[in-house]
C-alpha cells in the first residue's frame, strides 16, 4: 500500500546525514531541528505558528484543551473517519456528536452539520479525508454564525490547496482556529516513527498549545495549568525537514497515479472513481473507489491472489463502534445512511510516491478482470 523503502532509498544520503547529525549532537529532545522544521513548515503552509507534538491524536487533544472546552461540551465530527477524531473528545469528557458525510467526497455533510448544532455545541472538527478538503468556506460561515470553534483534522491532506470563494488560495489546515496533522510514516509527509503538529495564526492559542504540550509550563518548573507530555523528537524533526523539501513532488506523484487509475477504471460501471471538489485539489493520501452492484470483499480477495494489497477505510462507521455506545442517545434519530453505505462499498488501492506505470497497469488490469 505504501513503498516507504523505495522512497527512502532515493533520499538515503540526506536522511542518513540528518539522523547522524542529531546523534552526534545528542540533542534528542528539543534539538535545533525541531525549531527549524516548525519554522520551515510554517513558511510552507503560510501560517504564523507550527507546534510539533508526539502524534496526530495528541494534536487533536491538545487543540481541544487549548480552546478551553469543558466536560459536557458537544463537539461535532463526521461519522466516517478514523476513531482518533472522536476518541480525544470522549477522553476529555466532552460529548462527540456525529454527522453523516457527503456521498461524493466523503467529508462532513454541510446541511446535516448545521442541523446538529445545539446550545451545547462548542466546536466542529471537519476531517479533510483521503487527501481533499471539506467545504471550509461553508464550515467557517456556520461556525461564525453560531460562535463555534473549528479544529481542522488535516492528517490526510497536508499540502492540499484550498480555493476560497474570494479567489485566494491557502493550504489545508490553516483556515480554522487550529489545524492538526499526523506524521505517521504512511502520510503524505511522514516521519520514521510517530509525530504530529498543530498550526494556528492566533498568538495566544499558540502560547497555550506550547504550554499544554510541555506539562503546562511556560517557564521551566512553573506549571500554569495541567498539561501533557507530547513532543516531536529531534530525530523525527530532522527526517521531516528533509522530506518537506520533497512534499510537493510527492503529492504530484500521487496525483499522477490517481489520474492513471481514473483513466483506466472510470469506464467500469461497477466502480466509482474518487470525485474532485471545486474548492480543493486532491493529493490522494488514499485512492478510494466505491464498488457498485458487486461484492467488495470478494474484490479484496481477488486482488490479494495476485499480490495486490488493498484496504477498507473504514469498515465500521463510528456510530456503530462499541466505544460510541454511551453517546448514541445524543444523536437521537440522526441518519447515517451514507456512512453505512460507504463502509460496505469502499476500497482503497495502493497509493504512494513510487508507483510506476507498469505497476499501475497491472493493478488496473487485475481490478477490471474481477468484473468480467
Amino acid at each position: 500500500m505504501c513503498d516507504l523503502k523505495g522512497q527512502y532509498t532515493k533520499i538515503k544520503p540526506e536522511i542518513d546525514s540528518a539522523i547522524q547529525e542529531v546523534i552526534d549532537s545528542t540533542s534528542f529532545i528539543k534539538g535545533k531541528d525541531v525549531n527549524l522544521f516548525q519554522d520551515n513548515l510554517a513558511k510552507y503552509l503560510g501560517v504564523k505558528h507550527v507546534i510539533g507534538c508526539a502524534n496526530g491524536t495528541d494534536a487533536l487533544q491538545i487543540a481541544l484543551m487549548a480552546l478551553g472546552l469543558k466536560p459536557g461540551d458537544e463537539v461535532i465530527t463526521p461519522d466516517f473517519t478514523f476513531i482518533a477524531t472522536v476518541e480525544v473528545v470522549a477522553l476529555l469528557g466532552m460529548v462527540p456528536v456525529l454527522v453523516d458525510v457527503d456521498p461524493l467526497n466523503f467529508t462532513i455533510d454541510i446541511k446535516k452539520l448545521e442541523e446538529a448544532i445545539t446550545p451545547k455545541t462548542k466546536a466542529i472538527i471537519p476531517v479533510h479525508l483521503f487527501g481533499q478538503c471539506a467545504n471550509m468556506d461553508e464550515i467557517m460561515r456556520i461556525a461564525k454564525k453560531h460562535s463555534i470553534f473549528v479544529i481542522e483534522d488535516n492528517a490526510q491532506a497536508l499540502g492540499a490547496d484550498y480555493f476560497m470563494e474570494n479567489g485566494s488560495k491557502v493550504k489545508a489546515g490553516t483556515l480554522g482556529d487550529i489545524g492538526t496533522t499526523s506524521f505517521f510514516p504512511s502520510k503524505n509527509l511522514g516521519c520514521y516513527g510517530d509525530g504530529g503538529a498543530l498550526f494556528t495564526n492566533n498568538d495566544d492559542l499558540a502560547n497555550e498549545i506550547r504550554s499544554i504540550a510541555n506539562h503546562g509550563m511556560k517557564v521551566r518548573y512553573h506549571h500554569d495549568r495541567i498539561g501533557v507530555n507530547s513532543r516531536l523528537d529531534t530525530i523525527q524533526a530532522a527526517i521531516l525537514n528533509v522530506k518537506l523539501k520533497y512534499l510537493e513532488e510527492y503529492n504530484r506523484a500521487r496525483i499522477f497515479a490517481a489520474n492513471y487509475y481514473d483513466s483506466n477504471l472510470k469506464a467500469c460501471s461497477h466502480l466509482a472513481v474518487p470525485s474532485r471538489v471545486k474548492w480543493s485539489n486532491h493529493i490522494f493520501h488514499q485512492y478510494t473507489l466505491r464498488v457498485i452492484d458487486a461484492n467488495r470483499d470478494e474484490l479484496v480477495k481477488h486482488l490479494a491472489s495476485f499480490g495486490i494489497p488493498s484496504m477498507v477505510y473504514y469498515p465500521v462507521p463510528l456510530h456503530k463502534q462499541k466505544a460510541f455506545e454511551p453517546y448514541r442517545a445524543v444523536n437521537g434519530t440522526a441518519s447515517f445512511h451514507v456512512s453505512d453505505s460507504l463502509a460496505n462499498s469502499v476500497i482503497s488501492l495502493p497509493m504512494h510516491t513510487e508507483m510506476d506505470e507498469s505497476t499501475l497497469k497491472f493493478i488496473c488490469e487485475k481490478t477490471l478482470a474481477f468484473f468480467k
